[in-house]
């Protein structure tokens, strides 16, 4: 049977411990490893390990003896509870080994959680779990965790409020960081958070985020838009040494600047506009807004079609060196910030 999405979260949160088995898989090895270590936390409970009612059996040694796998759902242990036998890394290659496993399970014995790499949609091993009437196959992917898994896992650490505007911050984070990093941030807010019955804010997540590229790539769009133009340069060079790329970089100075002219532009005035444009992280909001301030409507769409034309020229079959266009480009919006 196959899971997906919110469902997949779901069973991973509190799976069936009468089920026969579970395949996890995907090319995210840190995703597949953080869904397993849930999974199993769940079946067999925080001392299960410790209590030896967990079987590791890495794919290597199974395929040197394919008993392994038999002998871990069969055997009991000193200590009475639900037992996992967990095979890791498993491949194709050891389809028929887990078919005669999964044939043999009884009622009582060791769950069977399987983890892999990416699978193909022809892949035996995915078929054998997709068709099993009483066992799982999730595949997991590069999508984002949704609210819903965020909201879960801020939930098991204990927390439970949360701005809405802060879960709009991490949610947008989730997007910027590998899931091993995100889950260390939740913990971390989590900790941070610890007895505080107040509701998570905005700016709490932005404390508490890591440095991430894209948080540099911010840096310098804002350094733009203040006119700092001596300043561009240093940045930009590590930017660009990180392997960050010209239409990147467009992008991010296009959305900055499109929010600036939405909030110049809003009839509600700059602190609503700013609060409306898609996007704008918390701490940079009062920033932007005494940007907008300075810039004015007119220069903002000059600046925009600076942008434009620098974008049509990257996308198009120009030889110029991208980066020192987008340099250029960036150069000239700082100085036309100084413009009075």
């Amino acid at each position: 049977m196959i899971l997906r999405g919110a469902e997949a979260s779901r069973y991973f949160a509190k799976p069936d411990p009468a089920k026969t088995g579970l395949l996890i898989f995907g090319a995210d090895a840190m995703r597949v490893a953080l869904k397993r270590q849930e999974v199993i936390a769940a079946l067999i409970g925080p001392q299960g390990e410790a209590e030896m009612r967990l079987t590791r059996i890495p794919a290597a040694d199974l395929r040197k003896d394919a008993t392994l796998l038999v002998d871990a759902i069969k055997s009991q242990g000193f200590f009475p509870g639900p037992r996992v036998a967990f095979v890791e890394d498993a491949t194709d290659t050891l389809t028929a080994t887990l078919t005669a496993a999964l044939s043999d399970w009884r009622p009582g014995d060791a769950q069977i959680v399987v983890t892999a790499g990416n699978l193909t949609g022809k892949s035996s091993l995915k078929s054998l779990f997709e068709k099993h009437p009483a066992a799982y196959c999730a595949g997991l992917y590069d999508d984002p965790p949704t609210r819903e898994e965020i909201e879960a896992a801020l939930a098991k650490a204990g927390l439970t409020s949360i701005d809405r505007e802060a879960m709009a911050d991490l949610t947008a984070l989730s997007r910027s960081l590998d899931p091993g990093d995100f889950r260390q941030t939740l913990d971390k807010i989590a900790l941070y958070k610890y007895r505080d019955p107040a509701p998570l804010t905005p700016a709490e997540v932005a404390a508490l985020a890591p440095a991430t590229i894209e948080a540099e790539v911010d840096d310098l769009v804002m350094i733009t838009a203040e006119g700092r133009h001596h300043d561009i340069a240093p940045l930009f060079r590590r930017l660009e040494g990180q392997g960050t790329g010209a239409v990147t970089l467009c992008i991010a100075a296009m959305r900055h600047f499109r929010a600036l002219h939405t909030a110049v532009t809003d009839p509600a005035g700059l602190a609503s506009g700013i609060a409306r444009a898609r996007g704008v992280p918390y701490k940079s909001r009062e920033a932007m807004q005494r940007q907008a301030g300075n810039w004015g409507a007119r220069k903002l769409e000059d600046a925009i079609a600076i942008l434009v034309e620098t974008d049509l020229t990257l996308r198009s079959a120009s030889r110029a060196p991208a980066m020192a266009l987008m340099e250029r480009a960036l150069l000239r919006l700082a100085m036309l910030a100084q413009r009075r």
